[in-house]
C-alpha cells in the first residue's frame, strides 16, 4: 500500500513488528540509558552499571534482551564482556531523539527556573 498521492510503499508488517519491538525495548529508561552510553561508545558491563547508576544483575538482563533484539553486540576481551551498538543507524536514532528532547526541555527549565 502506498501512502495517499505521495508513492511511498507503507513498510511491510514484518518490518513493523520489528520496530515496535525494537521501539518497545528502548520504551524502558534503563536500556535507552544504555543504550545511549553505549552510543557514546562500548563498555563492558561493570563499566555501564555504574555509568547509569544501576545494579549489575539488572544492567545485565537489559543487555540480555537488547543483545536478543540484534540492537547491541558483545565481544570478548579476556575474561570480561564489551558491548557496543552495532547499527548506526539505532545509534542515529536514539542521539536523534535525545538531542530533540534536551532542546525542548532546555528552555522549560530556564521558565520554571530548573
Amino acid at each position: 500500500m502506498t501512502a495517499a498521492g505521495r508513492g511511498i510503499e507503507d513498510p511491510s508488517a514484518d518490518v513493523l513488528g520489528q520496530a515496535a519491538a525494537a521501539f518497545g525495548l528502548l520504551g524502558s529508561p534503563a536500556r535507552l540509558h544504555i543504550m545511549w552510553a553505549l552510543a557514546q561508545g562500548e563498555s563492558d558491563v561493570t563499566g555501564l552499571a555504574q555509568r547509569v547508576g544501576g545494579a549489575l544483575p539488572a544492567v545485565s538482563q537489559h543487555l540480555t534482551k537488547l543483545k536478543l533484539a540484534g540492537l547491541v553486540r558483545a565481544r570478548r576481551e579476556g575474561r570480561r564482556q564489551v558491548y557496543f551498538v552495532d547499527d548506526p543507524d539505532i545509534v542515529d536514532v536514539v542521539r536523534l531523539m535525545m538531542g530533540r528532547l534536551t532542546e525542548r526541555a532546555g528552555p522549560a527549565r530556564r521558565l520554571h527556573g530548573l
